[in-house]
């Protein structure tokens, strides 16, 4: 509980003299408010703004208060506080976004930090202060400081929807830069160690990995996909609401065809409503899973792999993909990227695209000297096999004249 600082006679603060009834109720936020009884003797506080502002609004209320003048209906509205903005977001989340929570993970921190605060009174400086220091105490990537951050600004956006308040305090806190350089994809030979895990110990779940190596679905997408969306004639799954909230199509290969056929065996052919229902090793036979957590990260940690998530089979996927020459664009569409950037991502693993295109600059390079040689007489410089390989290097529009001897 913040203690408020109220300076009853002048005195002197910050090496300025602060007028009685003006008070930081977060000292130096350099948002100031002010403190004073009403027409009939209620002590009030009000929240100004500048010191100047606050200066202004006490000896207005002041003069108010002495001519026996009513408050403005504004003034006497109870606060709204911070807590109440998050809850009607966390209703908001679990009704529009894809989440399998009852409640959002953020909530209960952003609660504790701000919570019994009035809404309106939190400053941008003290969203980035606190979620500041909780990243450094628990360590958080750049990404996690984000995602506080944008839900501070959700829970502020839906209010002035609502016209609970005017101001959303977080559009002025700054996003940390997120490090989505670096791509970890299974190689042939993790692939062969973690597939002889699997095979081993958990054989009932290859097919779901295959699906996954295979399609590049979101976990979600895969560990939510129903029978009803997979279309195994037309060698199709319907994504009916992507993360980026369109409808969006997965094509099957052979492997992840398999993978399917296998899974619809489960239950004498019948099958579960949902693809992915546990097979029976260890839990209760034909629950659905929500997550592959059941058994991946022990047969991942098995094989010795380090660093690899079930996402990562997403980026196997892209990479695989990229690295057998297949265009950026269409890797766009597979993954379902909202844009090419995201795809651009992996552009760097299409070594021999980009060797071809930079081995254009030596035919440039020979064809430029093949025509000084030309232009200066020194023809009989120029040999048999060198002439042959400038006029096969030579950009197109180019003459090259080579002397045979």
């Amino acid at each position: 509980m913040q203690t408020e600082t109220l300076i009853q006679e002048e005195t002197v603060c910050q090496g300025k003299r602060t007028p009685r009834g003006i008070f930081e109720k977060i000292p130096n936020s350099d948002v100031w408010w002010v403190r004073y009884h009403d027409s009939v003797g209620k002590l009030r506080r009000e929240k100004a703004g500048t010191r100047g502002m606050a200066a202004k609004l006490y000896a207005k209320r002041k003069t108010e208060a002495l001519q026996k003048k009513k408050l403005p209906e504004t003034i006497r509205h109870k606060a709204i506080l911070f807590r109440d903005l998050v809850e009607d977001a966390v209703t908001y989340a679990r009704e529009h976004h894809q989440s399998t929570r009852e409640r959002d993970y953020r909530a209960d921190l952003l609660i504790e930090l701000f919570g019994g605060e009035p809404a309106d009174s939190i400053t941008p400086q003290q969203i980035d202060r606190q979620l500041s220091r909780v990243a450094r105490e628990r360590e958080w990537a750049a990404a996690s400081y984000n995602r506080f951050k944008a839900f501070v600004s959700l829970a502020y956006r839906l209010a002035i929807e609502n016209d609970k308040m005017t101001v959303n305090p977080a559009r002025l806190v700054r996003r940390r830069r997120e490090d989505n350089g670096v791509i970890r994809w299974l190689t042939a030979d993790e692939e062969k160690k973690l597939r002889a895990v699997i095979e081993a110990d958990y054989p009932g779940e290859l097919p779901a990995f295959d699906l996954g190596l295979h399609t590049g679905m979101r976990r979600s997408e895969q560990y939510r996909l129903a029978w009803e969306r997979v279309d195994l004639l037309h060698r199709q799954i319907t994504i009916p609401r992507s993360k980026h909230g369109g409808i969006r199509y997965v094509p099957l290969d052979n492997t992840a065809l398999s993978a399917l056929l296998a899974l619809r065996k489960r239950g004498n052919g019948k099958g579960p409503v949902m693809v992915l229902a546990e097979s029976g090793h260890g839990y209760e036979k034909g629950h659905a899973l929500s997550t592959p957590k059941e058994w991946f990260v022990a047969a991942v940690a098995k094989a010795g792999i380090a660093d690899f998530t079930w996402h990562c089979l997403r980026h196997t996927f892209a990479s695989r993909l990229v690295m057998a020459g297949v265009d950026l664009r269409k890797v766009q569409e597979l993954m379902g990227h909202k844009t090419i950037a995201m795809t651009c991502r992996y552009s760097h693993l299409a070594p021999q695209h980009l060797q071809d295109a930079v081995s254009k600059l030596d035919g440039w390079a020979d064809s430029q000297k093949a025509i000084l040689n030309r232009d200066s007489g020194n023809e009989s410089d120029t040999k048999t096999d060198t002439g042959a390989l400038v006029a096969s290097q030579a950009p197109a529009g180019d003459v090259v004249e080579v002397t045979v001897q």
